[in-house]
């Protein structure tokens, strides 16, 4: 009996073993539903093709006695539509590994979809702070990034994406100054065409700037209200009267692009939420960040997480639509015994982005021409790690706005320095030549 895990492969197998029949009804589409089971679509006019008819039968034959209880008896594992390509380019899919012309289109019950990536958004530069775990100093990260950004004179705009735990506002505004309403009010207000009822009054300018601004967006208002309530219907999809289908992200999206608008910024730093869940897969593929922060603590759990990310981002093909962006960040370097640290993440970094994102390479061989790697050592490389020193006065968000309000320059810069770097190479459009 097989398992979840293996019907992917096995499925390749087959349609291995009947390639010649393949070849000549493709393409076709594999079609995984909600409670794991596949079955095939084909194109209709098969449906009167005698010899089509038997190499299905055959083929679904051998699905259902490989893969039951994941796969449909054979008389229902045959779907005929009248125009693949439309299928497939309408709804989130990725190539059968080692077959041509055969794609698997997953059907999932959340929204979040990490193997659909969009392209790098041109203009204002976005910045994403992700962690695959939290409690790993990301939010601290961005909101002294912020301050250190601002404090070159550039205008900020931080969005609070980390829904389910927000609070990254609290470290940039003081009680008196947060805004009415937050993200979340405008994505259930949005679903009722009353988006623009709050819009105007979902952004306050933090205190804690000088030389340039910092307008947040926080998840909610000074009044949380009925969070729980508005949480619950955020991620709804909106459906237009002439039944057009607006996914939760999208509409994110386009609620970024009307901030941008209205507050132009320089740079977009996003939090997002920490882990494998659906908004973090809006903050991570959906938004077109430029550049997308890993931040990370050494540790069984970090790379087990980034590892599974990884692995899927490569086993859907979509793995060089989004490798470029990424940055480890090593988050919370320890004073003592530092730089044996630092070298024990750097190197079981190398080891995961080797592995799973970067070219191989064969020994004694260099990377050139088109080849995507990098040596363990090269400072430049996506894997290793932007250090940020653990420091007792920023290891509490709930202080942290009070800590900044009298912060001394240098010390962020001791301590955030080579993100804060990092984001302003791509703001001055270096990002490519660090980042890639």
């Amino acid at each position: 009996m097989s398992t979840f895990d293996r019907v992917l492969p096995e499925i390749s197998i087959i349609f291995r073993k009947h390639a010649e029949n393949v070849k000549r009804m493709a393409p076709m589409i594999v079609n995984r539903d909600l409670n794991g089971r596949v079955r095939l679509i084909v194109a209709e006019t098969w449906q009167e093709d005698a010899a089509a008819l038997t190499a299905l039968d055959a083929i679904t034959r051998e699905m259902h006695d490989r893969l039951d209880p994941h796969a449909f008896a054979p008389d229902r594992a045959v779907l005929f539509e009248e125009k693949i390509d439309a299928m497939i380019a309408g709804a989130p899919h990725f190539p059968l590994d080692g077959v041509k012309d055969v794609s698997v289109i997953d059907r999932l019950a959340t929204e979040g979809n990490w193997s659909s990536i969009v392209p790098e958004t041109k203009g204002i530069p976005r910045t994403v702070f992700f962690s695959i775990k939290g409690g790993v100093g990301r939010s601290t990260a961005l909101a002294a990034s912020a301050w250190a950004l601002a404090e070159r004179g550039k205008r900020v705009l931080v969005l609070d994406l980390d829904l389910e735990s927000p609070g990254l506002s609290s470290s940039l505004l003081p009680d008196e100054r947060r805004p009415t309403f937050g993200i979340v009010d405008w994505l259930v207000e949005d679903l009722v065409e009353n988006g623009d009822a709050v819009f105007d009054e979902m952004a306050a300018t933090s205190t804690l700037s000088h030389d340039g601004e910092i307008y947040v967006v926080p998840a909610h208002g000074a009044d949380p209200g009925e969070y729980v309530a508005k949480l619950g219907r955020a991620w709804m999809p909106k459906v237009a009267n002439d039944g057009r289908r607006e996914s939760w992200s999208q509409r994110l999206q386009r609620l970024l692009d009307a901030l941008q608008a209205r507050w132009t910024p320089d740079v977009v730093l996003i939090d997002s939420r920490a882990g494998i869940d659906e908004v973090a897969s809006a903050c991570v593929t959906d938004l077109g960040a430029n550049l997308i922060l890993l931040c990370a603590i050494d540790g069984d759990q970090t790379w087990s997480g980034y590892r599974i990310l990884f692995r899927h981002w490569r086993t859907t093909g979509v793995v060089r639509d989004i490798r470029e962006r990424l940055q480890l960040v090593g988050a919370m370097i320890p004073d003592v015994d530092g730089a044996a640290y630092f070298d024990g993440l750097r190197e079981r970094s190398w080891n995961v982005f080797a592995e799973e994102l970067y070219d191989e390479v064969a020994a004694g061989e260099l990377a050139v021409g088109t080849t995507w790697s990098f040596d363990e050592s090269d400072e430049g490389a996506p894997h290793y790690p932007w250090p940020i020193r653990w420091h007792r006065g920023f290891a509490a968000l709930r202080s942290l706005h009070d800590r900044i309000e009298s912060v001394d320059a240098r010390e962020v810069e001791a301590i955030f320095g080579p993100v804060v770097e990092g984001v302003l190479d791509l703001m001055c459009g270096d990002g490519e030549a660090n980042h890639a």
